[in-house]
Parts: C-alpha cells; structure tokens; sequence
C-alpha cells in the first residue's frame, strides 16, 4: 500500500473532534490533491468517501455498488466522521456482508444497489477492519477483486445461490485426498519432478523479455493471467500473439481466454498426474496471491495419481530472480495458506490465499519439506468446511 495512504489516514486521525464532514473532507482534497467525483474523492493511489454518524453506530448509505466497482481496484475507505472521532473502515468489495439499499433487481449481469455503513465487515478472518490491518486486509482483497465478489453479494443479498456445488467427498474419495500429501512427497524427490521443472523453466527462458515487461502491468489479475498464458497458454498462435504484442509495448493486449482450471499446465507420467498452477511474484511488492479454489482442488486429488504443484517465478525490476517448483503441502507454503471460509456462498469452501512474504522466501531459498502429518490435518480441515 502507497505511503501517501498511510499519510491521509494519519491526517484524518490528527483531525479527530473536526465533527465536520464537509470541512475534513475538503481539507483531505486539499491536502492530498485528489479528485472529487460526486461523493467520492480519489487519486492514483486510494479512494474515500465521508459519512457522519452521532455514534460509532453506522447504518447510513455509503455508496452505489456501481460506483464502488470503479474504484474497487484501490483501497476503498469509508470515514465516518463522529463528533469526536473520525473512524476509518477499509470498504472493497471483499468486505462486504451484503448490499443493502435498492439491491432486490441485483443480479451478475445487473450492478444496483448501495451499500450501508452496517454492511461493511468489521472483522474479517481474525483481522479487525482498522487502519493498522488495512495493508494485509488490502492484500486479501487485491487477489479476489470485483468480479468474484460479485456472485458471493448477489446470494447473499438476493438467496440467488451461484452455480456450481461443494465436492461431495466419500468413502473413496477421502481416502485418496488424504493420500495425497504421501504422493506429493515422492513427486518432488522423483526424476519426473526434475523434468516437469526443467519443462516449465524451458518455457520461462522462451519469454524472459515479455514477461520483465508484463512485470510492470499494474492491475495485479491481468498481470498474472497475462504472464500465466504467456508461459502455460495452450493455443500456441494466441500466446505467440500476446508475447509479441507485450513486448512491442503499444498498450493493445490482444484478447486471450484463460481456462478456469485448478492449474495451467497438466502434465500426465506413468506414475503421476501433475497439475501445476504458474504465479508470478513481484518482489519489491507486498501481495497475497490467490492460491486455490478448495472444492477444485479436493476434486483433483480425490483421484489416483494426481499431484498438484504450484511454479513461482520471483521478478525484480530488469530481471527474474528464480523459478521454483513447489507442492502445495510445502511446509512453510502451507502454515501461510489464508483460508477464506467465511467468504465463500453456501455452495463453495471458499478459496486460499498465500502469504506474500512467504513466497519470496521460497523463491530466495527454495525448498520442498513436506509434514505429511500436519499437511493430512489441514486436508481433513477443508474438507469439513
């Protein structure tokens, strides 16, 4: 999160008793140099919106969920300005209950409706929604994005349920889950590990110039689909296209469809069926990515053979740092999964998250420990959600 974030907060902290809202929100403007559009002020970096309250007590109308997807990208904060306090909420989509107001028309296809002050989620997984979690939360928030909050509001708002269901795990199923750690821990010391890693790095050194290039795409989901197709795509002419067109640089990313599979790249030995999902890690930034969708991944392992790897490709500034081809029971990588349970609709598990600081020390200092014991645990736990 930009510092210039961490300044405003500071400010409007500074500002507490103002019991004014018209009067601190244009001192912020000021101050700041954002932008005003109708009751949102914004620049490159945040956006705001001010509400005043007689207590700590928040049921006032925030925002046009139409309007919160415009700036859902940034860190959305919400000031309630209270007569002796100014009370800062960080208000993206990912935490939100619901929509409350003019929401009944609210469907996937149809953004309506606006938000209360009482939707806003004021501790979401441990976290309380407070300036001092605004970084981690907003990192939570970055991975997820408009677009897959969306289906979980509309349920919740509307008892639409999404499509699709939760894996329903039996007797055999369950019993070739929890092998899966067991298989995983003879994947990473085989031959067939060594030449899996040695395939995705061959296809790595292929587009090393496009993907330094791709590095810099701000939007953090464009970036990683772009560099994930650019390494995994399996139309050849398409991802061709799309590495020419990012390493010419013109702005025209050429249109690319992206499979909504557990991983990006299956490869089938006579011993293992691998899937591995290709992330990409900034490391001069502080990011969670999206890990997994739980019921996809239980449904992958309930099958013989199977192996699920993730590929991490650490990039700095003019240069890529390392590739690393890990499991996802990792030791490390698995004590940083973030599991969003109670984020996802009645029909899904939810999804995981990693840690970013997590990740770059992997990428800096690869290893592929397994605790099979604690890795079965975890298994069983997703399975109960």
């Amino acid at each position: 999160m930009n510092r210039a974030v961490y300044s405003l907060i500071d400010y409007i902290r500074s500002r507490d008793g103002i019991a004014d809202k018209a009067a601190l929100a244009k001192s912020v403007q000021e101050k700041f140099g954002l932008t005003k559009d109708r009751s949102v002020y914004y620049s490159e970096y945040i956006a705001i919106r001010f509400s005043t309250s007689r207590s700590r007590s928040f049921s006032n109308t925030v925002i046009a969920l139409s309007t919160l997807q415009k700036y859902d990208e940034l860190p959305f904060l919400v000031c309630q300005v209270t007569p002796s306090q100014n009370i800062l909420y960080l208000a993206n989509t990912t935490f939100l209950s619901k929509v409350s107001h003019s929401s009944q028309e609210l469907r996937a296809n149809n953004i309506r409706g606006s938000v209360n002050g009482s939707d806003i989620i004021k501790v979401f997984n441990g976290l309380v929604n407070t300036p001092e979690n605004f970084e981690e939360l907003f990192n939570i928030h970055a991975a997820v994005g408009f677009n897959e909050n969306l289906p979980r509001l509309v349920e919740a708002t509307n008892n639409i349920a999404p499509s699709g269901s939760k894996f329903a795990v039996s007797g055999i199923s369950l019993g070739a889950i929890l092998e899966a750690p067991d298989r995983a821990s003879e994947f990473v010391g085989s031959s067939e590990y060594l030449q899996l890693k040695s395939d995705l790095d061959a296809r790595v050194s292929h587009v090393t110039d496009a993907i330094l290039v791709a590095g810099y795409i701000e939007n953090v989901n464009i970036r990683g689909r772009v560099i994930e197709y650019m390494i995994a795509g399996e139309d050849d002419e398409r991802r061709k296209q799309l590495v020419d067109a990012v390493v010419q640089g013109n702005g025209e990313i050429p249109k690319f469809r992206t499979t909504n599979d557990l991983g990006d790249y299956a490869r089938v030995f006579d011993q293992y069926e691998t899937a591995t999902d290709v992330k990409t890690k900034i490391m001069i930034l502080n990011s969670n990515p999206k890990a997994y969708n739980i019921d996809k991944l239980l449904e992958f392992l309930s099958k013989e053979k199977t192996v699920f790897m993730f590929y991490f490709i650490g990039i700095e500034p003019h240069k890529i740092v390392n590739q690393v081809l890990v499991s996802l029971f990792q030791t490390e990588l698995l004590e940083s999964t973030i599991v969003l349970k109670h984020w996802a609709g009645r029909n899904s598990r939810g999804v995981t998250q990693f840690q970013g600081s997590v990740l770059n020390k992997l990428i800096l200092t690869p290893d592929n420990g397994i605790d099979r014991k604690a890795s079965r645990n975890f298994l069983q736990e997703l399975i109960a959600l």
